[in-house]
């Protein structure tokens, strides 16, 4: 039996083993084998970090905007070569079926490649004779050292939120991927060594609450990047903030879904099953609640029927829809807000819950689950879940449904199908939710443009990707300036002449 392999730390351009005496198993979630393990770092490896990107900077943030462009173009080449790696790395840690991971990919893919483009996005501005004789122009310089704290549901994609544009923006960055799964998250770093970083520009740490916190107090650390969960979220602003450092929380959702009476039930239906059910629930944007509009709600029993034909395998099974959650915990907790939906009244019309998959008998899986007559009040509405769990609301019209949805906390993401111009125009303005999908069951922008979830799922002024996410990792210097001809140069010149 080959021996268990360790996780190393990321600094300097090197692996490095941590000399902590606390490390976790990280667990494949359909089999229980423990397949790495990984450190908790100490405090003075996390200084040790800071400091080396903190020195890297000194030259990285000299470095022309075309050699940072060509790292990004050679990192790109590298993850398409080794997507494949990638892809089951994620799978053997996080548990999403392969095609899932091999879209994570693609996805993550899709930020580099905006981040080859950093020539054209970080431009200044300038006026010549703003006022007399004198020119007005703004700097777009990077901060300095910048970190990003993950969660586990997307290891290569959120990462790929956050270094890319700030790395090729000048600035040096400290990772740290969840502790869950963090092997794909090592790599993306290695492979953006590889493409040509300079050794001490990108730096992974792991760790739990002691190092994200570490992170956010740090003095030499000047921007937190943050995706996971509310709770988690709302205390990285608040260090962060409180320590005076810039920062972004994309944090929880609850996002909705309209379906109207006027759509393609087989399309609609099958949307419905891939954006509730893909990754096992297990994403920021997956679709948890259909609000079904007027004669719509006629569909439910084929969308149950539907449902129940998906296949539940570990995700290494190409045919499988849907794997297993990341961890037992998170199993006994989905399985927990199933119950507590049953006992507060809601209608259980497909049970996840007790599922056994042949060869995979210690995984941790749950199947689709669906259930109607859901009220606000239910804890199944009022938490996000994050596994496999469907909500059916109905209503009679469309003004009911976005009253409905503007009602929740939550602006992670909202969508609608219909067929009608005037009602998907009537929604997009009138629905109170950052990022908006219509006839897209999951709105998440490309990479080009900037992820711009809202109000309870989102601490921080600025988003990841896009025009906003070159804002956040930058800051802006604006220089007034007056040059007046030396008299000499003036004499010399008309004597010339």
């Amino acid at each position: 039996m080959s021996e268990i392999q360790r996780v190393p730390m990321l600094m300097g351009g090197q692996r490095v083993q941590s000399t902590t005496k606390e490390w976790r198993e990280v667990l494949n979630p359909a089999t229980q084998e423990c397949v790495a393990l990984v450190p908790f770092c100490t405090q003075a490896e996390l200084n040790a970090v800071v400091a080396n990107a903190k020195e890297a900077f000194q030259s990285w943030k000299h470095s022309s905007q075309g050699a940072r462009m060509r790292v990004m173009l050679n990192l790109q080449r590298l993850v398409r070569e080794r997507s494949a790696e990638l892809a089951e790395a994620i799978t053997r840690e996080h548990g999403k079926t392969l095609p899932d991971a091999e879209g994570e990919v693609g996805r993550g893919l899709e930020v580099i490649e905006h981040a080859c483009s950093i020539v054209s996005l970080q431009l200044g501005e300038y006026a010549e004779n703003a006022a007399s004789g004198i020119d007005v122009y703004t700097l777009i310089q990077p901060l300095g050292v910048c970190a990003g704290i993950t969660a586990f549901n997307f290891p290569v994609m959120l990462p790929c939120f956050m270094f890319p544009l700030a790395v090729a923006t000048g600035n040096t960055f400290v990772l740290k991927p969840s502790e869950q799964d963090p092997t794909a998250s090592l790599l993306m770093a290695e492979l953006a060594l590889e493409a040509g970083l300079p050794p001490g520009v990108l730096n992974v740490v792991h760790g739990g609450a002691d190092i994200a916190n570490g992170l956010c107090e740090h003095p030499d650390v000047q921007a937190i990047s943050f995706i996971g969960s509310t709770h988690v979220g709302t205390e990285i602003y608040r260090r962060a903030s409180n320590a005076g450092k810039r920062c972004q929380s994309m944090m929880g959702a609850k996002n909705h879904c309209v379906i109207m009476p006027d759509v393609d039930p087989e399309v609609a239906i099958n949307q419905l099953l891939g954006a509730a059910f893909g990754a096992a629930g297990q994403r920021c944007m997956a679709l948890s609640v259909a609000v079904l509009v007027g004669d719509s709600k006629k569909w439910i029993p084929e969308l149950v029927e539907r449902a129940h034909t998906l296949k539940v395998n570990a995700g290494t099974d190409r045919e499988a829809d849907l794997g297993p959650l990341v961890s037992p915990q998170a199993r006994q907790r989905v399985e927990g807000l199933i119950e507590s939906g049953v006992q507060e009244g809601a209608e259980l019309l497909l049970d996840g819950r007790q599922i056994q998959v042949k060869g995979y008998e210690q995984g941790n899986f749950v199947g689709p689950t669906i259930f109607s007559a859901v009220k606000p009040a239910m804890r199944i509405y009022a938490e996000e879940i994050f596994g496999p769990v469907l909500l059916l609301v109905e209503v009679d019209t469309i003004e009911e449904a976005v009253a409905f949805i503007n009602a929740n906390p939550n602006g992670n993401g909202v969508s609608i199908f219909t067929q009608d111009g005037g009602v998907a125009r009537y929604f997009q303005h009138e629905i109170d939710v950052g990022q908006i999908g219509i006839n897209i069951p999951i709105p998440v922008p490309v990479a080009w443009f900037s992820f711009t979830g809202s109000r309870a799922s989102k601490l921080g002024d600025l988003g990841p990707n896009g025009k906003q996410a070159i804002s956040f990792w930058t800051q802006t210097k604006t220089v007034t300036a007056r040059w007046q001809a030396h008299a000499r140069t003036l004499n010399t010149t008309i004597s010339m002449k």
